[in-house]
């Protein structure tokens, strides 16, 4: 689904990526762990077409998305990539359903089949009778789980999930652990989790150690 070869980035005189090689299966959940600094973030972003690397390929579903630039990274990044984020960056404005849908609306995808996917994923989601309601009539763990079904709107090959849970609770985070595990199951998602949490990490099927800029050992 994902590989990586040699990714390096250095911002000013820090190298931060020191050649990193990566690969990920269809279906699977891979947690990278390791202290602050090691450069798990930014890997993460770079991944994802977030950051772009200084050197290396990446590769998702043998497309060199390296390659992509501007207008048309932005567009196959919204079609084939989903993003969780510590923060929910929900639009405040806007209801669970309508920050659900937002993706959906940008790739081009018709207004009612958009609604009807965002409902049943928010349903899945234990959400149905939340669908109307803003992002500050939710609790924090609604919020993550409106942020979760919006990052599956578009069907994506990929969730990059950085930190998930660290604005959670531990009852939250268990739960958010168990949804990425549901996801999995039911359809076949795949998921590359950056992450401090040692018990969802345990929940992945492969975990990452990095140090220093490197994957150290699996």
């Amino acid at each position: 689904m994902l590989r990586a070869t040699n990714i390096k980035k250095r911002y000013d005189q820090l190298q931060v990526l020191k050649g990193v090689d990566l690969m990920v299966n269809r279906g699977e959940i891979v947690s990278i762990i390791g202290s602050s600094g090691a450069g798990k973030s930014t890997l993460l972003h770079i991944l994802g077409t977030l950051d772009t690397a200084d050197e290396g390929e990446i590769y998702l579903e043998n497309e060199p998305v390296y390659q992509l630039k501007g207008k048309k990274m932005a567009a196959y990044r919204n079609k084939h990539m989903g993003f969780v984020f510590q923060f929910h960056h929900l639009l405040p404005e806007f209801t669970a359903l309508e920050n659900v849908c937002i993706p959906g609306w940008i790739a081009g995808t018709r207004r009612k089949e958009v609604e009807k996917r965002a409902s049943y994923l928010l349903e899945t989601l234990g959400l149905g009778p939340r669908l109307h309601n803003k992002p500050q009539a939710l609790s924090g763990g609604e919020q993550q789980r409106v942020a979760v079904a919006r990052s599956l709107i578009n069907n994506p090959a990929i969730i990059f999930a950085d930190e998930p849970t660290g604005n959670l609770d531990s009852v939250n985070a268990k739960e958010l652990h168990h949804l990425f595990v549901q996801l999995r199951n039911e359809f076949n998602q795949t998921f590359l989790i950056v992450t401090h949490n040692e018990e969802l990490a345990g929940m992945s099927d492969r975990v990452l150690h990095m140090r220093d800029g490197l994957i150290v050992s699996e």
